[in-house]
């Protein structure tokens, strides 16, 4: 496995109970580039998204962010790792500036309130930056979370099935803003059930099943028919 990306998987396995979740998943993400991965329900993505960004820890194996161990770093690695999760982790009364107000001075992020209004500005939330987020749309909502994870801008982005609920037109800003983010040093890991997205977003897929990274391929060239073709093959 090529070692050079900036999120790497060493044989990590993940066991609760007795379920072996993950299997020894060996994993490259490199600079600038964007790997969806795919995988029935319960085949251990969003697990595997939590190992990355320390949330949990494996029973097994190695997470390397930039060549740098997560279980040798500690809790510091996080500065370097944004998350978006099936939770948006946002303050519904609040508005998006106080939101991303409040997360900047968990960041220490100097000079918040330029940092705040380029990240609303990024994620086309500006004009609604007063507005209570209770007030916002699944898209908007979406957009935010994204906003908060980049906040601190981590050359590391995790996203766990961030077109869930989405309408078409909200699925294309979002897209459009997962393009505009994977450039220069980001790496960036998403999930996701839909594969012409998946096909659309990102660089690479992977798929993970039976605890394992079974298939990867570049997405340059593939398409929805030969991808569902491969994992039929595969009894993904």
């Amino acid at each position: 496995m090529n070692e050079s990306g900036l999120i790497v998987a060493r044989n990590i396995v993940k066991r609760y109970g007795r379920k072996r979740v993950l299997n020894g998943v060996e994993m490259c993400v490199p600079q600038g580039q964007v790997m969806a991965l795919l995988g029935p329900n319960g085949a251990g993505k969003s697990t595997l998204l939590r190992i990355i960004s320390g949330l949990a820890k494996p029973d097994r194996g190695e997470i390397l962010l930039g060549g740098v161990s997560t279980r040798k770093a500690g809790h510091e690695i996080r500065r370097y790792i944004g998350l978006v999760a099936h939770a948006p982790l946002l303050y519904d009364n609040l508005s998006a500036w106080d939101n991303l107000h409040f997360f900047a001075r968990l960041y220490d992020i100097q000079q918040p309130a330029a940092r705040v209004e380029a990240v609303l500005r990024a994620v086309d939330l500006w004009t609604r930056r007063h507005d209570p987020v209770r007030t916002y749309s699944r898209g908007m909502t979406q957009r935010l979370a994204i906003g908060r994870a980049i906040l601190h801008d981590p050359p590391v982005l995790l996203l766990d099935e961030p077109d869930t609920g989405l309408d078409p037109s909200s699925a294309e800003t979002l897209a459009q803003l997962i393009r505009m983010l994977s450039s220069g040093r980001r790496a960036i890991l998403l999930t996701t059930h839909n594969l012409e997205r998946a096909i659309a977003w990102a660089d690479s897929i992977s798929l993970l099943a039976d605890g394992k990274i079974i298939w990867s391929t570049a997405t340059e060239g593939l398409t929805s028919e030969k991808l569902r073709q491969a994992m039929t093959e595969l009894e993904v």
